[in-house]
């Protein structure tokens, strides 16, 4: 199965039937990006969420000056997806290019609407997948206002050793503030 690694960690977090498991899988798209091609651009909408078969994302901010500002990061394993646009329905604040050749396994956000109602426990799984996401930003929040940029890095490294090996240093320095 080509997205094995997507329903290996989908059953991590919820179990699903084989016709649930094969309804959720036959409804992804697979896009390749090449190093510094985008999922999202800022200024348009965020319609889809996407998993990282393998390959390494960063979310960053243009300063005015053009200089990328490393804002997060997604590496193989890791959903993918700017929740305040898509929630929202309102323009990206942010951009999310790939800094490698990576592979995307994408669901537009209609059809996961769609697979919500179809599958409840689906619903469940979204859930999660946000309350993940929301926890992540407020701890990088809190670890902003509390942790010098030492601390910042030994829990990066601590938390996400392969981070050091796959994003450049400039990304990571720029990320730790």
């Amino acid at each position: 199965m080509i997205i094995q690694k997507m329903a290996e960690a989908v059953g991590e977090i919820i179990s699903l039937t084989d016709d649930e498991l094969n309804n959720l899988t036959s409804s992804f798209i697979v896009k390749k990006l090449e190093k510094n091609q985008h999922f999202l651009t800022e200024g348009n909408i965020c319609d889809a969420i996407a998993f990282i078969n393998y390959g390494t994302m960063i979310y960053y901010k243009a300063s005015e000056k053009g200089d990328e500002i490393t804002i997060d990061f997604a590496l193989a394993g890791d959903w993918l997806t700017d929740n305040f646009s898509r929630l929202k329905k309102s323009p990206s604040l942010i951009n999310i290019k790939a800094i490698e050749p990576t592979e995307l396994f994408i669901l537009k956000s209609d059809q996961l609407n769609e697979l919500y109602n179809s599958f409840p426990k689906l619903e469940k799984l979204g859930r999660i997948l946000t309350e993940q996401a929301f926890i992540r930003i407020t701890q990088l929040s809190i670890d902003l206002q509390v942790l010098s940029a030492k601390e910042r890095y030994i829990k990066l490294l601590q938390q996400y050793p392969e981070a050091f090996q796959k994003i450049p240093l400039y990304h990571i320095a720029n990320y730790l503030g």
